[in-house]
């Protein structure tokens, strides 16, 4: 049995989708694994998941957490300081890095006044007065990024990966489905995330055609089976939109090859 090594760097939507998607004590979904169990010869993943706050932030990263938050532990939640400033895309062994434009479209940083970089302060409800008022002090808002910004930085993410490996780059798109959304004039609605999505959806296939990275078309794969049925709101997507896109991932790994060489036996040590 072959074992594949996929470095996922993204959010919940790499997450839910290649690992498992829990709701409450209950597995809506178990993972990309459900479907390699099922192919003959087998060949299993071992997912290696790292969140990450936008492409901005991560092309920054040095692996080093910046002096001004040293004796700050905030509740981060799904994002620590280690994985916020974490290069380790650029220097795994994986077989397959899996990447996502859906923290570019989404997410909202502040950039230190003094230091410049760039932080994400998740669950800051749940701050302590005293973090909520260093933050303030401490931080300005940074603008969301537009998609040329995007796919400029994606671009270089994808050169510096490629400096050290030959792994296969695939790239999650976004649904562009959101549930409710029943506009038909757009005058005056350019902002929408709808079109935002679009727009970006957009400047990935350019990306793809400047450098061959595989996209893993999400916004079609939610477009054949049903936004009502395979996603729960904007960004979050059923136990059965996960199997859906899973199955997706699973049919590119096999046209790449990347599963025929996984599933290849592995040559003995020398005695």
């Amino acid at each position: 049995m072959g074992r594949l090594t996929i470095f996922a760097k993204g959010n919940l939507d790499l997450r839910d989708t290649l690992h498992s998607l829990r709701l409450g004590q209950a597995t809506a979904w178990n993972g990309i694994n459900e479907l390699l169990r099922a192919r003959q010869p087998a060949s299993l993943a071992r997912i290696r998941h790292e969140t990450w706050t936008r492409s901005d932030a991560l092309l920054e990263a040095s692996g080093t957490i910046p002096a001004a938050l040293e004796g700050r532990e905030p509740p981060l939640g799904a994002y620590p300081l280690a994985s916020q400033f974490s290069p380790a895309v650029f220097d795994t062994d994986a077989d397959v890095v899996v990447l996502s434009i859906q923290p570019d479209l989404f997410f909202n940083l502040l950039r230190h006044r003094r230091d410049g970089f760039l932080f994400y302060p998740n669950e800051v409800g749940d701050w302590s007065a005293d973090d909520r008022a260093w933050l303030r002090e401490s931080f300005v808002r940074a603008p969301m990024l537009e998609p040329a910004a995007s796919m400029a930085n994606l671009e270089r993410i994808v050169a510096r990966i490629r400096r050290r490996s030959a792994a296969p780059i695939l790239i999650y798109n976004a649904s562009s489905v959101v549930p409710g959304e029943q506009i038909h004039a757009h005058d005056g609605m350019e902002d929408i995330i709808s079109t935002r999505i679009r727009r970006f959806n957009l400047g990935l296939i350019e990306l793809s055609q400047q450098t061959g990275v595989s996209i893993i078309d999400v916004d079609a794969v939610v477009a054949r089976g049903g936004g009502d049925r395979l996603k729960y709101d904007t960004q979050h997507l059923t136990g059965e939109g996960c199997r859906a896109v899973a199955r997706e991932v699973v049919r590119v790994l096999d046209d790449l090859g990347v599963l025929a060489t996984a599933a290849e036996p592995q040559a003995s040590a020398a005695p």
